[in-house]
């Protein structure tokens, strides 16, 4: 079914590949979906100079919104303090937080125009066995969280599959 991974022919040219690591995963989840829970957790973190560089909002059959982000293990317990004073305004019903994940991102100025890096960066990941615990992807750039200890397989995967600057 088309062309081998890592010929010549099948890999994509991209602007390149970022990653963080040393991240903190954090999740505001069961909150009820109404406007400005995004806006309080993460004005709250800006006020805190706590970054974010990686979120993904979602919400269920039952209109309760779950929120996960990613912030620097240094910025950890800056972000719980700031997270549990918002439970009684947001009504939280757990808060979870997951140390030891980093994330991969693969980007370039064309993907809108490209078909396939999605499903080439994930099957690259697969081929490693590395699991992909939470997916953002924008008009340039699909990034990635994954466990610390599968940032290596994962950059050599990646760098593997794409054509590189």
């Amino acid at each position: 079914m088309g062309q081998e991974v890592g010929t010549a022919e099948s890999r994509i040219r991209i602007g390149g590949i970022m990653h963080w690591s040393n991240l903190v995963r954090l999740g505001v989840m069961k909150v009820p979906d109404r406007p400005g829970v995004a806006a309080a957790i993460f004005s709250g973190l800006g006020a805190r100079g706590v970054n974010v560089p990686f979120i993904i909002q979602s919400i269920d059959l039952r209109q309760q919104t779950h929120i996960a982000f990613c912030v620097a293990a240094s910025d950890h317990q800056a972000a719980l303090q700031v997270l549990r004073e918002l439970e009684p305004e947001l009504g939280a019903a757990v808060l979870t937080e997951e140390p030891g994940v980093s994330l991969v991102s693969v980007f370039g100025p064309d993907f809108r125009e490209r078909a396939g890096i999605a499903g080439a960066v994930f099957g690259a990941m697969s081929r490693v066995g590395v699991n992909i615990l939470a997916i953002s992807t924008s008009i340039s750039t699909v990034s990635c969280l994954i466990r610390r200890e599968d940032l290596d397989s994962a950059l050599e995967a990646l760098q593997s599959t794409f054509i590189l600057p």
